[in-house]
């Protein structure tokens, strides 16, 4: 009776100790998935910081257009410790907060042709405030690549 209850204490113990090492097996595949998943999201996310910045350099993207998409993208990037990107890239930050309180897309058609005009000067006119600055980092941002 006693041999039956050892034999039976371990098969359980075998059938337990199986299980887990199913287990962390599969826990490790899901964190190298995700691991390869949030290194592909990085390198995609980059390809059109790089993308946005050289269209910038070259003046075929508006500076407000660029910054706002150059913002969102970084501010995206799942890097932990997530990098100061206002400290390393402040003009571009700065323009951005700047001209945030432009309207866009449907408020920006209800105005008057006037007010889009206004908005328009005044948009400009902190463009061109921060346009040297930003021009110099967009060419860092070119060259930039995180470490994941």
């Amino acid at each position: 009776m006693l041999e039956v209850g050892i034999i039976l204490g371990l098969l359980i113990i075998l059938g337990l100790g199986f299980y887990a090492g199913k287990l962390l097996f599969q826990l490790k595949q899901q964190n190298s998935k995700q691991a390869k998943m949030r290194t592909e999201r990085i390198e995609n996310i980059m390809v059109s910081v790089r993308t946005i910045a050289m269209a910038m350099a070259q003046q075929q993207c508006d500076l407000s257009e660029g910054v706002i998409r150059l913002t969102n993208l970084l501010n995206a990037l799942p890097i932990l410790p997530a990098p100061d990107f206002r400290k390393e890239y402040p003009a571009i930050y700065t323009l951005h907060d700047a001209i945030a309180q432009f309207a866009t897309h449907e408020k920006r058609s209800a105005l008057s042709k006037k007010e889009r005009r206004l908005e328009d000067k005044a948009r400009e006119s902190i463009e061109a405030q921060y346009e040297s600055k930003i021009m110099d980092e967009v060419e860092r941002l070119q060259k930039y690549y995180p470490q994941p």
